[in-house]
């Protein structure tokens, strides 16, 4: 699961959301070299002629655009949610690259979570509402994800005491 809950004292719970990343670093470098490497074996047919000249700046864009839009992938899941519940107090903040982060708080007994079946941008969109304000929790997560989170986060904010 791409979320875990931390115990940070005696009644005070953390739980932190990031989205999945199916493609570590390492494996992106390999992914990359590969298709480079295959990209060279019908190249091998026109070595030495003009032709060569012709079909390699296609082969190294074909490189460079999948390294780039790799490391776009990489910015764009570097997004993450840090939602803490207090003895009094329930707190969401989202932190995303580029446009800095944005918190929510409210009395952590009006605080509920709902969860959108049908009408979100996802399927089974989660969200915490309280405070006169709803706000979305890990909307980046898969449909199976959100429903346990969902289940989870209504266990949690149910109980006063730290489980």
């Amino acid at each position: 699961m791409p979320y875990r809950w931390n115990q940070t004292s005696g009644s005070d719970l953390e739980l932190r959301l990031w989205p999945h990343n199916s493609l570590p670093p390492k494996w992106a470098m390999r992914v990359v070299l590969a298709v480079f490497l295959f990209g060279l074996i019908p190249l091998m047919a026109v070595l030495g002629s003009v032709l060569l000249w012709g079909l390699l700046p296609f082969l190294l864009l074909t490189v460079v655009g999948l390294w780039l839009a790799i490391q776009s992938n990489y910015r764009s899941r570097s997004v993450f949610e840090v939602f803490t519940l207090t003895g009094t107090q329930a707190r969401l903040v989202h932190h995303h690259p580029g446009r800095g982060s944005q918190e929510w708080t409210c009395n952590r007994y009006w605080a509920r979570p709902e969860m959108h079946k049908h009408g979100g941008p996802v399927p089974n969109y989660v969200t915490l509402k309280g405070d006169g304000r709803e706000v979305e929790i890990g909307s980046f997560l898969t449909e199976e994800e959100r429903i346990a989170l969902y289940d989870d986060l209504t266990q949690k904010l149910r109980d006063p005491v730290a489980q």
